[in-house]
């Protein structure tokens, strides 16, 4: 399938719209929810206990999801988290407009919210290859372009979230996220075709059939942790931005909303890169192996006493990396998944991940609470610098074993999977 025809593909282009409607509301909300909490509750702390509160939900609904997930097929089950979610997310602000919002129940709604987001996005990874099948080239730049939908979500969102809630406040911010769930749900029942969820023997055999599968899975059981390791970094930087504005750019939401933007800018570069020339040109394992140490090293400007300016360049130069290997990761990930498995397999990775997600956070409330956002902002480079440099190490070693027997091969004819141990 050439890149024409899966840009044509219609229930593709109506998941990637459907992607960029909720996740802009989502990135709206990434910003005005902390805001929230932060600006009534004066409590850094409080504002990480929400945060930490989703990942908690998304941790507890993983594995339940892997089986929901297979039972449903991924399509049902995007439309029943989507319809969920929106009432959920409207509730924030009705209870808080009509003082009923306890931190409790703030707290119990972020859960909420998080044990759907787990079947949401495994059903997003899943119902790829559904749509356009098993060959690594076709759903690397489906992926691409899913990517590129993500990150233009981070350059719009969290800019048009950082404007709204100087002009209507963050409740009302939450009420437009809400709304966004709606959008996709009538965009995924409308545009993408049933499919009859595939059952087998393989797929069946119990809840930990894909925990089992990541731990024996060669590859993966070292990104894995990893990967994880620097997303809970992540976390602790979209914690220390808010406390960053508030402290040294006097409180102005809009200059939190540019800083989330040059991220997805940057990697909307980088996923446009990855589309159009990267994925047939350099091997999958070597292209991430080249190009995650760039993730990591600009973040070494954020803890300089610099203006927004230059933070941006930093997070832009950062993000472009991002976007020319995530959709290499995403393939891979998704691939050595078997298709038996591959729902169970996918929400059992969801599962660690969410594990590992509040560690982050648990510690830097306190630290950004009394030190501030500089020392969670050089911890957040470090950590990220140590587990992208182990991430190119692993790819490069999974690409020995294959690339030494296959050295008299064209480099044309060598696809991602033929570099696959």
């Amino acid at each position: 399938m050439s890149r024409r025809e899966i840009l044509r593909n219609v229930p593709l282009r109506a998941l990637l719209v459907a992607e960029i409607v909720s996740t802009t509301g989502s990135q709206m909300t990434w910003l005005a929810l902390p805001w929230f909490v932060l600006t009534t509750t004066g409590s850094p702390v409080r504002m990480t206990f929400v945060m930490i509160a989703e990942l908690v939900g998304a941790t507890a609904a993983g594995l339940p999801a892997g089986v929901l997930l297979q039972r449903l097929g991924a399509r049902r089950t995007m439309l029943g988290a989507d319809a969920l979610r929106a009432p959920l997310m409207l509730l924030v602000p009705i209870l808080h407009w009509t003082g009923h919002l306890s931190f409790v129940a703030l707290l119990a709604l972020a859960v909420s919210l998080g044990a759907f987001f787990a079947p949401y996005f495994s059903a997003q990874r899943v119902i790829v290859p559904e749509l356009l099948g098993e060959d690594e080239s076709v759903v690397t730049h489906a992926n691409a372009l899913f990517q590129g939908a993500i990150r233009a979500t981070l350059l719009l969102g969290p800019p048009l979230g950082g404007v709204l809630i100087g002009v209507i406040g963050a409740p009302s911010v939450l009420l437009v996220d809400g709304a966004s769930y709606l959008v996709s749900f009538a965009l995924v029942a409308l545009f993408v075709p049933r499919r009859a969820p595939g059952h087998s023997e393989e797929g069946e055999r119990g809840l930990l059939t894909g925990l089992r599968f990541l731990v024996h899975e060669p590859l993966l059981r070292v990104w894995i942790p990893l990967f994880v390791a620097g997303d809970a970094a992540w976390q602790t930087f979209f914690a220390a931005v808010p406390v960053l504005v508030v402290e040294r750019f006097h409180a102005d939401p809009k200059i939190a909303g540019i800083l989330f933007a040059g991220f997805g800018a940057g990697a909307l570069v980088g996923n446009l890169a990855s589309f159009r020339f990267l994925t047939q040109r350099v091997e999958g394992l070597r292209l991430v192996a080249l190009s995650v140490p760039f993730q990591a090293l600009p973040l070494w400007v954020l803890p300089l006493h610099v203006g927004p300016a230059v933070l941006t360049c930093a997070i832009f130069a950062s993000g472009i990396a991002n976007g020319v290997c995530n959709p290499t990761i995403h393939s891979i990930f998704t691939l050595r998944m078997p298709p038996a498995i591959r729902a169970k397999a996918m929400t059992a990775n969801m599962t660690v991940w969410g594990l590992g997600m509040p560690l982050g956070l648990i510690v830097a409330g306190p630290v950004l609470a009394t030190y501030g956002a500089r020392p969670v902002l050089i911890a957040f480079a470090a950590v990220q610098t140590a587990t992208m440099l182990g991430v190119a190490a692993a790819a490069l070693r999974a690409r020995m074993p294959t690339h030494a027997a296959q050295s008299d091969v064209p480099l044309a004819t060598v696809s991602v999977s033929d570099s696959l141990p």
